[in-house]
């Protein structure tokens, strides 16, 4: 009787070690991803990881230029605002799915081919809608700093937007109301229900838009 081989494991390669890291990454954090670590979970040795990938640099290079590969790029096709919102939205969409992943985007050195498109398709979208090169890179910090400070605040917050209202109904009573009037009465509307508290990004990133578009037309 013959008997069936056993399956094959995929061989290594960058790619496929590249997509089991990040998802050691999503799962336990980027701190616990190791060379070890990873060589354990692709069943492999340690050393036979080294074929491919460098250190551990190059390893997390990979990754971060792996997660800037699945945000949408602008195109020079269609209003430049319009471009600028898909991006900003799809940015947020990634680091929710990936949220270890914004730190090392802006703290590593990244010249990868996904990291070089992200930033040439966004040059090229604001220079298509007559914007300097300089005046492109500043709206691109701009509109990046926006993004990132929004995915901070919102990954920081203590409490969750649905709380917000019993939470300024918890710590309310507690506050000065003479000495700090402005912030009691506007936690007051949250308590009540009339204001829900909330930091939407979608507000911050018209008022920055609106004031390029103006800086554009200059």
């Amino acid at each position: 009787m013959k008997t069936l081989d056993p399956p094959r494991r995929p061989g290594l390669t960058r790619a496929r070690i590249t997509e089991v890291a990040l998802a050691l990454a999503d799962a336990r954090g980027v701190e616990s991803l190791s060379m070890r670590a990873l060589a354990r979970e692709l069943g492999v040795e340690a050393m036979s990881l080294y074929n491919h990938i460098r250190n551990k640099d190059d390893l997390l290079d990979a990754v971060v230029d792996t997660v800037v590969g699945r945000i949408d790029l602008p195109s020079t096709g269609s209003n430049w605002q319009d471009e600028m919102r898909r991006r900003a939205h799809s940015m947020r969409t990634v680091f929710l799915a990936h949220p270890w992943a914004p730190p090392l985007i802006v703290g590593r050195i990244n010249v990868g081919p996904n990291m070089l498109a992200f930033i040439d398709a966004t040059l090229g979208c604001l220079r298509a809608a007559g914007f300097s090169f300089v005046q492109a890179d500043h709206a691109m910090n701009a509109l990046d700093s926006l993004i990132y400070g929004f995915h901070l605040l919102e990954r920081s917050m203590p409490v969750q937007p649905e709380n917000y209202a019993e939470a300024a109904r918890t710590y309310l009573p507690s506050i000065d109301a003479d000495r700090y009037p402005h912030f009691c009465a506007l936690g007051q509307m949250v308590a009540e229900g009339s204001h829900d508290g909330v930091n939407h990004m979608a507000f911050g990133l018209d008022l920055l838009l609106e004031a390029l578009e103006a800086r554009r037309q200059e």
